[in-house]
């Protein structure tokens, strides 16, 4: 059993055949089950111009979930600093958290949220991407202006999103709690994480290393069910090995139907075999080593299946076989 906090990422794939709108409404059903369940917080990712990911705003799903829903924090897994001025952050999720005391997250991330150069320069007005030190700047930025400018009591809790050294070196620099994407780069976590710990500084944010890692969970009575439903995101991973994000996200039918390169193969297998896919023991085993090894004091689930059924389900597995209640 983990008897650390387990929540969620939603990341609001949009259904071979389905209109973006009906991923939106599905994202209001998730919100409302994920809070029952007992799930600690709730992330939105931000994507944009992809076939397979809703361009649903962080900030606009966390301000219709908050109003829809009474306890489960909710927020940014991540907003993308270089795509935002960060006064603009600041006042947007300085808001939210005075409408929701003690209930909203800013979790700041680095990519564009594309693959899409003509979308990256769009987003920026022009501008190429972001260097470290602009990166910085913004984030340090953000931070400033919750404290500085907007000033409207309680703030939102801030952490910093990372799939490597560079970006737990900057949360460890900034004294911000570290959400490391593991199910991105699983072969940085431990790098990551050990650099974060060693290098962290205290500051008004948090008082010592916090580490939050999100790994790609697949949980369904059988392990070959949770192979099937585990077969739409492979083919989008399998697009996105040879640089394309535009890639449909497919029905598990029409997933079991694609063929894979050996290499593609390997490749997948290799991921897998870091993340959590299976029956439920199978699953609460992988979630339980993945917190010995890493030594987390969070998990966030992500489950990028075709059927909000099944992506509920995969959830309430979880919590009945592998998280503790609460």
């Amino acid at each position: 059993m983990i008897t650390i906090p387990v929540s969620a990422l939603e990341v609001a794939m949009v259904q071979s055949g389905a209109r973006a709108a009906d991923t939106l409404r599905d994202t209001t059903e998730f919100a409302r089950r994920i809070e029952d369940l007992g799930y600690l917080r709730l992330w939105y990712a931000e994507h944009h111009h992809s076939p397979a990911i809703g361009a649903f705003p962080p900030v606009v799903l966390t301000a219709h979930a908050a109003a829809l829903t009474s306890s489960i924090r909710l927020g940014s897994g991540g907003v993308l600093a270089p795509n935002h001025a960060p006064i603009m952050l600041a006042e947007q999720f300085g808001t939210l958290a005075a409408l929701h005391s003690g209930r909203i997250d800013l979790g700041i991330g680095r990519g564009p949220g594309t693959f899409d150069e003509p979308t990256a320069r769009a987003l920026r007005r022009g501008a190429g991407p972001t260097t470290d030190d602009e990166y910085r700047d913004d984030v340090s930025s953000t931070l400033r202006f919750l404290v500085d400018e907007v000033a409207l009591g309680p703030l939102p809790e801030p952490w910093l999103l990372a799939s490597s050294t560079a970006g737990a070196a900057l949360a460890a620099e900034l004294g911000l709690p570290i959400a490391f994407a593991h199910h991105i780069r699983p072969d940085n976590t431990l790098a990551a994480l050990d650099h974060y710990r060693e290098h962290f500084s205290p500051s008004r944010w948090c008082a010592r290393p916090r580490v939050l890692v999100c790994v790609e969970t697949v949980c369904a009575e059988t392990q070959q069910e949770a192979a099937r439903l585990a077969g739409p995101m492979d083919v989008v991973k399998a697009g996105l090995l040879k640089g394309r994000g535009d890639i449909p996200f497919p029905t598990p039918e029409q997933a079991a139907a694609h063929s894979f390169t050996a290499d593609e193969e390997r490749a997948l297998t290799g991921f897998r075999a870091a993340q959590a896919h299976g029956s439920p023991d199978i699953v609460a085993k992988q979630l339980a080593a993945l917190v010995d090894m890493t030594r987390a004091d969070e998990l966030m689930l992500v489950t990028p299946v075709y059927a909000l059924a099944d992506r509920l389900r995969s959830y309430e597995l979880v919590k009945q076989h592998a998280a503790a209640a609460g």
